[in-house]
């Protein structure tokens, strides 16, 4: 069997990830020749992209933002599938900050790792529900998701980047006291946040290899949708540090995003144009068409599911 290393895109897996724990566990990568070293990234060596580049894993989940970048700059990367169909980031509040809708952040402290495209983002929204943008307040929380306990902590008066399939189910404020916001109800862009990349040299020299893993993992993530159960236990086993509650709410909700009119993977041109030219609109692309070089969209409906 060939052995393939597949790096996940988090500091540890969570529900996301459950089609490629269970075509894992259930041995469907076995089935088409694969031995998959399923792996998470190292933030102290990078993220998952750069173990990619490095050459230390041949598939990778990846932002779509980070991969049009690495890919503008030159670096031999490429997405063949997408993991999801919608972004999962959430601009969040509670009751008790007195903000009812995102134009009320201006001068109030957001919360945020304020990377230019989180600190695009903000602004963008708050733009978008007539708020001014220059009046936002960013405070740098670095890698911290804060909750909702830490907003009603006094911490911020908001927060960006928690997902809200994830991270927001952490907290213990009841949900009728939080805000949550998933950004692309508040004006932000429809977007594939994560991808399935490789290099260039694997799809180029071994493109049996990467069917073969595209078809298999497209197969755990059908399954995963169609047993929530079996997901369940495929994540329980990998991730048994958070309840199960949290682990079975993040699979319900999450577990739509992957799909689109039923077929996973597809990359659609319609998306990632538009997500592109508002990256380089906020000015994180100098080339908004990059999109049209960082990614192979039929290389999954090539690969089709197996079993």
């Amino acid at each position: 069997m060939s052995l393939t290393t597949l790096a996940l895109g988090y500091l540890h897996p969570w529900p996301n990830d459950a089609g490629v724990l269970l075509a894992a566990q259930q041995g469907w990568y076995a089935e088409a020749g694969l031995d998959v070293d399923v792996r998470v990234a190292d933030p102290l060596r990078g993220d998952a992209a750069q173990a990619l580049v490095r050459g230390e894993a041949d598939l990778a989940v990846v932002p779509t933002n980070r991969l049009l970048v690495r890919v503008e700059a030159g670096q031999p990367l490429v997405g063949v599938a997408a993991l999801n169909h919608r972004p999962l980031e959430t601009l969040l509040t509670v009751r008790a900050s007195g903000v009812e809708r995102p134009g009320q952040l201006a001068g109030r402290r957001v919360g945020c790792n304020p990377t230019a495209r989180g600190v695009a983002m903000v602004r963008h929204v708050v733009a978008a529900d007539g708020g001014d943008p220059d009046a936002v307040i960013f405070v740098d929380t670095g890698v911290r998701e804060l909750s909702a306990d830490d907003v009603a902590a006094g911490e911020v008066d908001a927060t960006f980047g928690a997902y809200w399939a994830w991270d927001t189910l952490a907290a213990t404020l009841p949900a009728t006291e939080q805000r949550v916001w998933p950004v692309d109800q508040i004006g932000a862009p429809t977007f594939p946040p994560y991808l399935l990349a490789a290099r260039t040299d694997t799809v180029a020299d071994q493109p049996a290899l990467l069917a073969a893993a595209l078809a298999a993992t497209e197969r755990g993530y059908q399954a995963a949708a169609r047993t929530p159960a079996l997901a369940l236990a495929a994540c329980e086993a990998v991730i048994p540090f958070f309840p199960r509650a949290r682990l079975a709410r993040s699979l319900a909700l999450v577990t739509p995003t992957w799909f689109r009119e039923g077929r996973w993977g597809r990359l659609r041109d319609a998306d990632l144009a538009g997500y592109a030219g508002w990256l380089a609109a906020v000015g994180i692309l100098a080339d908004p068409g990059v999109w049209r070089r960082a990614v192979l969209p039929d290389a999954v409906a090539v690969a089709g599911p197996r079993g």
